[in-house]
Protein backbone atom coordinates (compact mmCIF):
# COMPACT_ATOMS: atom_id res chain seq x y z
CA UNK A 1 0.00 0.00 0.00
CA UNK A 2 3.11 2.55 0.84
CA UNK A 3 4.61 1.91 -2.23
CA UNK A 4 1.32 2.46 -4.10
CA UNK A 5 0.45 5.69 -2.70
CA UNK A 6 4.80 6.71 -3.55
CA UNK A 7 3.64 6.07 -6.61
CA UNK A 8 0.79 7.78 -7.31
CA UNK A 9 2.26 10.63 -5.28
CA UNK A 10 5.56 10.48 -7.94
CA UNK A 11 3.35 9.98 -10.91
CA UNK A 12 1.15 13.02 -10.18
CA UNK A 13 3.99 15.34 -9.76
CA UNK A 14 5.25 14.39 -13.29
CA UNK A 15 1.84 15.56 -15.09
CA UNK A 16 1.47 18.78 -12.11
CA UNK A 17 2.16 21.25 -14.95
CA UNK A 18 -0.38 19.77 -17.29
CA UNK A 19 -3.06 21.65 -18.38
CA UNK A 20 -5.84 19.31 -18.23
CA UNK A 21 -8.80 20.28 -20.55
CA UNK A 22 -6.85 21.92 -23.53
CA UNK A 23 -5.45 19.16 -25.58
CA UNK A 24 -2.90 21.17 -27.83
CA UNK A 25 -0.75 22.50 -25.56
CA UNK A 26 2.88 21.10 -25.26
CA UNK A 27 4.84 21.67 -22.11
CA UNK A 28 8.71 21.04 -22.60
CA UNK A 29 10.46 19.45 -19.75
CA UNK A 30 13.63 20.96 -21.41
CA UNK A 31 13.70 24.78 -22.21
CA UNK A 32 14.72 26.01 -25.75
CA UNK A 33 16.61 29.07 -26.25
CA UNK A 34 17.29 30.57 -29.60
CA UNK A 35 19.64 32.70 -30.51
CA UNK A 36 18.03 36.01 -32.64
CA UNK A 37 14.52 36.65 -32.72
CA UNK A 38 13.03 39.36 -34.77
CA UNK A 39 10.22 40.17 -37.02
CA UNK A 40 8.69 43.04 -38.67
CA UNK A 41 5.88 45.31 -37.39
CA UNK A 42 3.77 47.39 -39.40
CA UNK A 43 6.06 49.99 -40.50
CA UNK A 44 8.42 47.40 -41.58
CA UNK A 45 10.78 48.31 -38.12
CA UNK A 46 12.48 45.61 -37.03
CA UNK A 47 11.85 43.63 -33.63
CA UNK A 48 14.36 41.85 -31.53
CA UNK A 49 12.63 40.15 -29.06
CA UNK A 50 16.10 40.59 -26.66
CA UNK A 51 14.51 44.24 -26.00
CA UNK A 52 11.55 42.74 -24.16
CA UNK A 53 13.30 40.50 -21.76
CA UNK A 54 12.00 39.96 -18.67
CA UNK A 55 8.62 39.59 -19.64
CA UNK A 56 6.58 36.82 -20.53
CA UNK A 57 6.10 36.52 -24.51
CA UNK A 58 3.42 34.85 -26.41
CA UNK A 59 4.10 34.77 -30.43
CA UNK A 60 0.96 33.77 -32.54
CA UNK A 61 1.72 32.68 -35.67
CA UNK A 62 -1.55 33.28 -38.23
CA UNK A 63 -2.51 33.89 -41.40
CA UNK A 64 -5.98 35.55 -43.08
CA UNK A 65 -6.65 32.29 -44.58
CA UNK A 66 -6.15 30.04 -42.09
CA UNK A 67 -10.08 29.32 -40.73
CA UNK A 68 -8.97 28.19 -36.66
CA UNK A 69 -6.79 31.38 -36.78
CA UNK A 70 -9.64 33.47 -37.45
CA UNK A 71 -11.42 31.45 -34.58
CA UNK A 72 -8.74 31.62 -32.17
CA UNK A 73 -7.80 35.70 -32.78
CA UNK A 74 -10.59 37.43 -31.12
CA UNK A 75 -9.84 35.22 -27.53
CA UNK A 76 -6.01 36.25 -28.28
CA UNK A 77 -7.51 40.20 -28.51
CA UNK A 78 -9.39 39.35 -24.94
CA UNK A 79 -5.87 38.06 -23.33
CA UNK A 80 -3.89 40.82 -24.21
CA UNK A 81 -6.02 42.41 -21.50
CA UNK A 82 -6.07 40.16 -18.83
CA UNK A 83 -4.80 42.01 -15.66
CA UNK A 84 -3.92 38.85 -13.96
CA UNK A 85 -0.87 38.33 -16.89
CA UNK A 86 0.10 42.17 -16.82
CA UNK A 87 4.00 41.37 -17.74
CA UNK A 88 2.33 39.11 -21.16
CA UNK A 89 3.02 40.89 -24.36
CA UNK A 90 1.61 39.27 -27.56
CA UNK A 91 3.08 39.39 -30.64
CA UNK A 92 0.41 38.07 -33.42
CA UNK A 93 3.20 37.68 -36.44
CA UNK A 94 1.27 36.75 -39.51
CA UNK A 95 3.37 33.90 -41.53
CA UNK A 96 1.10 34.15 -44.61
CA UNK A 97 2.42 36.38 -47.08
CA UNK A 98 -0.33 38.41 -46.29
CA UNK A 99 -0.30 42.06 -47.23
CA UNK A 100 -0.95 44.69 -45.10
CA UNK A 101 -3.84 45.67 -45.90
CA UNK A 102 -5.63 42.22 -46.26
CA UNK A 103 -4.44 41.89 -42.87
CA UNK A 104 -5.62 45.08 -41.26
CA UNK A 105 -8.83 43.89 -42.93
CA UNK A 106 -8.37 40.57 -41.01
CA UNK A 107 -7.93 42.60 -37.57
CA UNK A 108 -11.18 45.15 -38.82
CA UNK A 109 -13.41 42.23 -39.41
CA UNK A 110 -12.73 40.38 -36.53
CA UNK A 111 -12.97 43.77 -34.09
CA UNK A 112 -9.42 43.00 -32.91
CA UNK A 113 -7.95 46.66 -31.01
CA UNK A 114 -5.58 45.67 -28.41
CA UNK A 115 -3.31 43.84 -31.13
CA UNK A 116 -0.69 45.33 -33.06
CA UNK A 117 0.20 43.49 -36.76
CA UNK A 118 3.40 41.63 -37.50
CA UNK A 119 5.27 40.27 -40.04
CA UNK A 120 7.31 37.49 -40.23
CA UNK A 121 9.28 38.71 -43.37
CA UNK A 122 11.54 36.55 -45.01
CA UNK A 123 9.49 33.84 -43.30
CA UNK A 124 12.48 33.10 -41.12
CA UNK A 125 10.88 32.59 -37.59
CA UNK A 126 8.23 29.67 -39.23
CA UNK A 127 11.47 27.68 -40.62
CA UNK A 128 13.40 28.31 -36.86
CA UNK A 129 10.97 27.59 -34.39
CA UNK A 130 10.00 24.71 -37.38
CA UNK A 131 6.01 25.08 -37.33
CA UNK A 132 4.23 22.47 -38.39
CA UNK A 133 1.05 24.63 -39.41
CA UNK A 134 -1.04 27.34 -37.62
CA UNK A 135 -1.97 28.64 -35.92
CA UNK A 136 0.45 27.95 -33.43
CA UNK A 137 1.39 30.03 -30.16
CA UNK A 138 4.97 29.70 -29.16
CA UNK A 139 5.53 30.80 -25.26
CA UNK A 140 9.03 32.69 -23.86
CA UNK A 141 9.37 32.53 -20.37
CA UNK A 142 10.94 36.22 -18.90
CA UNK A 143 14.37 34.86 -20.08
CA UNK A 144 13.57 34.14 -23.55
CA UNK A 145 13.19 30.35 -23.23
CA UNK A 146 10.81 28.67 -24.61
CA UNK A 147 9.01 26.60 -22.24
CA UNK A 148 5.54 25.40 -24.21
CA UNK A 149 4.03 25.74 -27.39
CA UNK A 150 0.31 25.56 -28.30
CA UNK A 151 -0.42 23.90 -31.37
CA UNK A 152 -3.77 24.46 -33.66
CA UNK A 153 -6.07 26.85 -32.27
CA UNK A 154 -7.26 27.62 -28.34
CA UNK A 155 -9.54 29.74 -26.27
CA UNK A 156 -6.98 32.05 -24.75
CA UNK A 157 -9.94 32.84 -22.24
CA UNK A 158 -9.88 29.47 -21.05
CA UNK A 159 -9.84 29.83 -17.30
CA UNK A 160 -7.60 27.22 -17.10
CA UNK A 161 -5.53 28.26 -19.49
CA UNK A 162 -5.14 31.69 -18.06
CA UNK A 163 -4.36 29.95 -14.24
CA UNK A 164 -1.33 27.67 -15.74
CA UNK A 165 -0.03 30.93 -17.30
CA UNK A 166 -0.26 33.24 -14.73
CA UNK A 167 2.23 30.80 -13.03
CA UNK A 168 5.25 32.51 -15.31
CA UNK A 169 3.55 35.68 -15.09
Amino acid sequence: MKFLIIFIFLFSNVFADEVTNLKNIVIHKELKKYDLITFLDIENNQIDLKDYKGNLILLNFWATWCAPCKEEMPSLDELSKNKELNNLIIFPINVGKDSTDKSFQFFKNLKIENLNLYFDAPITLAKKFQLRGIPTSILLDKNGYEFARIIGSIDFEDKDFIKWLSNYN
